[in-house]
């Protein structure tokens, strides 16, 4: 099975009122492709940390994070930013959308970033809407939908440039149980269909119990894997 991520040693510190607060502790980690991965931890076990490094939204103090074979200390900046814009996305806790624009203009956003024609963007982006369940939505405002739905629709624009790799952080976390269960089954739906490895950063063991491995941090170390 290819590996599609390492991380060796990998080491995070913040200063904090004049001195080094660690956050991760020589952390080392390998994610395969087509996978799904959780990392468990209570809130200030460095999960998040970790998560962020591996999707190269922060910088290791040390060790080495290597992504589909190339040593990612060694990128330039436009490197780095390709390397993430084209093979990760993301869902977060919060949503991050565009509260008064329609669903469809949200969901291509990162089409614009890369430059796709408008007739192109707007066909995947509603092929995307209709994946998430989202279609009969197009026109309407994000700030208009519930909860469960402004998740569809962050899943939708994390699928949208098919990434290989979905970081999913708290995905649940906004959700009462019922969106919550229905936005996990929809992940893992879309991982299984399209192959995609998927991350997810949670203190749900039930959530972490439905992928192939997990890892649970404390303190910035990984005390358990399974």
């Amino acid at each position: 099975m290819k590996t599609i991520i390492q991380a060796t040693n990998i080491t995070r510190t913040y200063e904090s009122a004049g001195e080094d607060t660690p956050a991760l502790k020589e952390v080392t980690l390998s994610i395969n492709q087509g996978e799904s991965l959780a990392i468990v931890g209570k809130s200030g076990s460095g999960k998040s940390t970790l998560m962020h490094i591996l999707a190269t939204l922060d910088k290791p103090s040390g060790g080495e994070l290597v992504i589909d074979g190339k040593h990612t200390h060694a990128l330039s900046s436009s490197e780095f930013d390709n390397l993430r814009n084209k093979k990760f996305g993301f869902v977060f806790q919060q949503f991050f959308l565009n509260a008064r624009n329609t669903c469809l203009e949200n969901v291509i956003l990162p089409l614009n970033i890369m430059g796709m024609s408008p007739s192109e963007r707007n066909k995947r982006g509603r092929a995307m809407l209709e994946v998430v369940g989202l279609a009969a939505q197009e026109k309407q405002r994000a700030g208009e939908l519930s909860g469960g739905q402004k998740q569809r629709l962050c899943i939708a624009r994390a699928l949208i440039t098919k990434p290989e790799v979905i970081f999913a952080d708290e995905p649940t976390g906004n959700l009462d149980s019922e969106n919550g269960e229905h936005i996990i089954s929809l992940l893992f739906k879309l991982q299984k269909e399209e192959g995609i490895t998927l991350v997810i950063v949670t203190h749900d063991t039930d959530i972490a119990s439905l992928c192939d491995r997990s890892i649970t941090i404390k303190d910035g170390q990984i005390i358990k894997t399974l």
